[in-house]
């Protein structure tokens, strides 16, 4: 009989009760008591929507990220945290965020660096070590999860981060070598197995992503020690590995001696069937056959012909489960009643893949047959999305088909560009400016919830945010910022705001998924070909310029971002999805151009994060993501400067690609690597000018003038001080004008101390 069994289930809550919990909490209008009791709630209501599992994941919650849940099992606390005071809860939220609820003023630490998760559109706090580093594991958290789990009557399966991952994505803050405390972490992971085995937990889900991407000898060699020791545990062994295929490291996975592994059978399908025939007579394996990452309903007929050999085969010895994680998909379509009946029917979120799960579980173990309504169900939405006309558009398909060079290249280089610019905006040394977006304030909230609900008409809805665009353009005017921008009120997300008016995109009322921490985003679905049927930011932006002398930035998003934030159609490349947005988005910034909008910043927050986890396909991607961008930005005459953004993302192995993208501006977010980021310019000439972010908006610290006058002077060592511009490192709408304001303030400061020096 085949096992069903989840790899994690999504922690925010179905309606977000968990980012409620934590930002109640850090205002200090909640308890800890009371965020406490919010995860009891999510986790016992996400045990009982699993149930008919065989094997149901526990130490998946976390009230922030779960490699910072690793690091504190494992005791890994960086120094700087150590002795501040406080409750455990204390030093968590210090380490994710730089302060805690009982932490005031401008705060007493800098945060861990946040980066993301693969490329996935998830970030996890980056674990530290040095030659200092202790592990000492505190099990408190997993212990009474398990308890709770199993008090609802459910076989459960624990999931930790496994010791190879947790250190290849760690980052030394000093001479040392982290694949040298391997000897020191083995232990920690012993004495959390030897509690397990105590507690008479059956199997352990030893998470190992880092798998599936390139390994060099001495990192493959430390896998075969590492489980050789953690083998040694009466606790039976299921390593995972996901996101990828496992091409040369498919042999290292099967010699290692675990009990069991399981696969990404939808990114590493044609591995299936080499990995079935190779696995030892005694593991187990576990084939991860539905989607994890994506909305869609997956095709039970076609998978169950594909595994129904390998069923016959490996008996009870084979396990069914997602390809991954159920985080990157939200909770439920169950609220979903304001979706179109026809598209609705094309998707399963997380609920429903656990659903699919069971489907296909009594399927092999009872026969076709039992669920031949579920099936029969199946066919008909993936033969309706299939067939759909709303899917194509011949026009768009030409437009793609028949792109043409020159749509990426500039009319000049960037030097000629430059000096024609800076005759044109008269910019001071240092220049000041935002990455777009001001706070979204309960008013801009409420103002958007009446109007979506008909409270409030057009007219009137138009007016409130005009009201907002004044204020935010003021509040610049009066701190000195030298490029402004409109302040993004009437927007509810850089992806979703121009999913909304782009066709071929839908849109969900309760799909959120976590990004980090209480950040929580609601993916547009691309289900069809892209087109812009008329202009999206032309009014908002021009009524800002309207309001001030000063130049406005035209804000954008850019073509990969939207891709990398959406659920994408499966049924074609993600490359030819990207070009169609990439046009739409050229008509945008030409027609904003075309108003007189001098600058324009087209953001690619979300660059890095479509890179394969394999450096070796990473080429082919950033081939069609940059020509992709270019297709977007490149259409504008000289005098128009194209600046773009990126965040939270390590760069440097991939500066070539974003100097060609040929931007005249970059911002990148460097405040909490504290310019490390920045070393890539030792070697690395970068061609253009540079904004390194020196304000930490994912924390609440207010950063000091003199903070930001030593980051600028580190950055100064690496780029010339005419091609630098100071800037927070992300936008502000996470943030409240109270931290806003004076934040900005020292940021202007620091300029002027910098322009006199």
């Amino acid at each position: 009989m085949a096992k069903i069994h989840n790899l994690g289930f999504p922690r925010i809550g179905k309606n977000r009760e968990l980012k409620k919990a934590l930002e109640a909490f850090w205002k200090g209008e909640e308890s800890s008591e009371a965020l406490e009791a919010v995860g009891r709630t999510i986790r016992n209501e996400n045990v009982m929507q699993q149930e008919n599992l065989d094997y149901v994941p526990v130490n998946d919650f976390s009230n922030y990220d779960q490699m910072l849940d690793m690091s504190i099992l494992l005791g890994n606390i960086p120094a700087r945290y150590r002795n501040l005071g406080g409750s455990p809860l204390d030093l968590y939220f210090r380490m994710a965020r730089g302060r805690s609820a009982c932490d005031t003023g401008a705060g007493i630490c800098h945060a861990q660096e946040m980066t993301k998760w693969f490329d996935t559109n998830y970030h996890y706090l980056v674990p530290e070590f040095s030659s200092g580093t202790i592990f000492t594991p505190n099990t408190q958290k997993l212990c009474k999860e398990i308890s709770e789990a199993r008090d609802k009557g459910v076989n459960v399966k624990p999931v930790l981060i496994g010791p190879i991952t947790y250190l290849k994505s760690g980052k030394e803050k000093d001479e040392s070598n982290r694949l040298c405390l391997l000897e020191k972490i083995l232990p920690a992971y012993q004495t959390i197995l030897k509690e397990l085995d105590e507690l008479c937990i059956e199997w352990v889900q030893i998470d190992e992503p880092i798998l599936v991407t390139e390994l060099d000898a001495p990192w493959r060699q430390a896998f075969g020690y590492a489980y050789q020791e953690l083998s040694k545990s009466k606790v039976k062994i299921l390593l995972a590995s996901y996101f990828g295929e496992l091409r040369e490291n498919r042999d290292l996975l099967l010699s290692l001696p675990i009990n069991g592994l399981h696969i990404d059978a939808v990114r590493g399908e044609s591995e299936i069937e080499y990995i079935a025939e190779k696995i030892a007579p005694e593991q187990v394996l576990s084939l991860g056959i539905v989607n994890g990452r994506n909305i869609w309903k997956c095709d039970l007929t076609k998978i169950l012909d594909r595994i129904e050999p390998i069923s016959k085969k490996l008996g009870d010895r084979l396990w069914i489960a997602p390809s991954c994680s159920l985080i990157h998909v939200p909770v439920s379509l169950e609220r979903e009643t304001n979706l179109d009946p026809e598209i609705r029917s094309w998707l399963a979120f997380a609920t429903e893949k656990v659903e699919e799960i069971r489907i296909i579980g009594k399927a092999l173990n009872s026969g076709r047959e039992s669920v031949a309504v579920e099936l029969g169900v199946n066919a008909a939405a993936i033969c309706s999305r299939k067939e759909s006309p709303r899917v194509h558009n011949p026009e768009v398909k030409k437009a793609v088909a028949t792109l043409s060079a020159d749509l990426e290249k500039r009319q000049a280089s960037y030097p000629q560009r430059a000096q024609i610019q800076r005759a044109r905006f008269q910019l001071p040394l240092f220049p000041t400016t935002t990455i777009g977006s001001f706070p979204q304030t309960s008013d801009i909230r409420t103002a958007r919830a009446r109007f979506r609900k008909g409270g409030l008409n057009e007219a009137e809805y138009r007016e409130l945010m005009k009201k907002e665009i004044a204020y935010a353009v003021n509040v610049q005017e009066k701190l000195g910022l030298d490029i402004l921008v409109h302040g993004e009120a009437e927007r509810n997300d850089m992806v979703e705001y121009f999913g909304e008016q782009l066709d071929g995109f839908t849109f969900t009322s309760y799909g959120w998924v976590q990004s980090y921490g209480s950040r929580c985003v609601k993916p547009p679905v691309i289900y069809g070909d892209i087109s812009r049927p008329k202009p999206m930011t032309i009014d908002w932006t021009t009524y800002a310029q309207s309001l001030t002398i000063k130049p406005i930035k035209g804000m954008l998003t850019g073509p990969v971002t939207i891709l990398n934030w959406s659920f994408v159609r499966d049924d074609q490349p993600r490359s030819t999805t990207c070009r169609q947005i990439a046009l739409a988005i050229r008509k945008e910034v030409l027609d904003l151009e075309k108003a007189g909008v001098g600058i324009i910043q087209i953001d690619e927050a979300a660059l890095r994060e479509g890179l394969p986890p394999r450096k070796s396909d990473w080429k082919e991607y950033l081939d069609w993501a940059v020509g992709s961008f270019r297709i977007s930005a490149n259409g504008v005459t000289n005098q128009t400067q194209i600046h773009t953004h990126m965040c939270y993302s390590e760069f440097n192995d991939i500066i070539e690609s974003i100097a060609a993208m040929d931007t005249d501006v970059i911002t990148i977010e460097t405040s909490r690597s504290q310019m490390e980021l920045l070393d890539v310019f030792d070697d690395f000439k970068y061609p253009s000018e540079i904004g390194p972010g020196v304000y930490d908006i994912h924390s609440p610290n207010i950063p000091s003038t003199e903070s930001i006058v030593s980051l600028m002077k580190l950055a100064a060592e690496k780029i010339p001080s005419d091609r630098l511009w100071v800037n927070p490192d992300c936008g502000l709408k996470t943030r409240q004008w109270d931290e806003v304001i004076p934040a900005l303030q020292n940021m202007v400061k620091a300029a002027a101390v910098l322009r006199k020096q």
